[in-house]
């Protein structure tokens, strides 16, 4: 039972940060594409924030992957690795 509560909680966690990513990356979008600027303030602190918060995630996947120009893979990378990490922790939960 506490299991199942645990697996809960991860998943919500998880949920979380896969749409703070997502966020992330459409604001990313809006700013590199001239949509948002960077000067608006609250722009600004949104963009601060979610890479405060993302930063200490993203930057080991970026360490260990190569170099693709100016395209970044780490926050795919860091989705696929959190719902490989959903299912585990589901299925384990099951399991007990």
């Amino acid at each position: 039972m506490i299991l199942l509560t645990i697996a809960q909680i991860l998943d919500l966690l998880i949920s979380v940060v896969v749409t703070l990513v997502i966020v992330q990356f459409v604001l990313s979008l809006l700013i590199a594409f001239n949509v948002v600027n960077m000067s608006n303030q609250f722009v600004a602190a949104i963009w601060t924030a979610l890479n405060a918060l993302l930063q200490p995630l993203l930057s080991p996947i970026r360490k260990i992957m190569p170099n693709t120009g100016s395209i970044d893979f780490s926050p795919l990378v860091l989705i696929i690795g959190l719902q490989v990490l959903q299912i585990i922790v589901w299925n384990l939960a099951r399991t007990v």
